[in-house]
């Protein structure tokens, strides 16, 4: 059974850190594309960032490149989003999502066949 569980999320003031990490069981995910998404309330699901860790491919939305760093431990097979510099408007749900077909890292949210359960990431003013 494939599972995806995310970790690390919290309640941290504007300009901290926080390491979001995303444990897989139930298949290796190297050649996999892994992608970060967000929920925000009123707001539609967003890409954040993705990796496909056989090649080292990573790839950031506008507004969180130079702020989040996505890396991936193949033999924890664990994926991280390491999240520098937070603002208010990073607060959302995070998720992890593995799309199991493609072989280029993108954000395209149906496309994405597995995903975890989230978690809450808040970013006080």
């Amino acid at each position: 059974e494939v599972q995806l569980v995310e970790s690390g999320g919290g309640l941290v003031q504007a300009g901290g850190s926080l390491r979001l990490s995303c444990a897989a069981s139930g298949f290796t995910f190297d050649d996999y594309v892994i992608g970060w998404f967000r929920l925000a309330p009123g707001k539609e699901r967003e890409g954040v960032s993705c990796t496909i860790s056989s090649d080292g491919t990573t790839y950031y939305a506008d507004s969180v490149r130079g702020r989040f760093t996505i890396s991936s431990d193949n033999a924890k097979n664990t994926v991280y989003l390491q999240m520098n510099s937070l603002k208010p408007e990073d607060t959302a749900v995070y998720y992890c999502a593995v799309d199991s077909f493609k072989s280029s890292c993108h954000f395209g949210v149906p496309e994405y066949d597995y995903w975890g359960q989230g978690t809450q990431v808040t970013v006080s003013s």
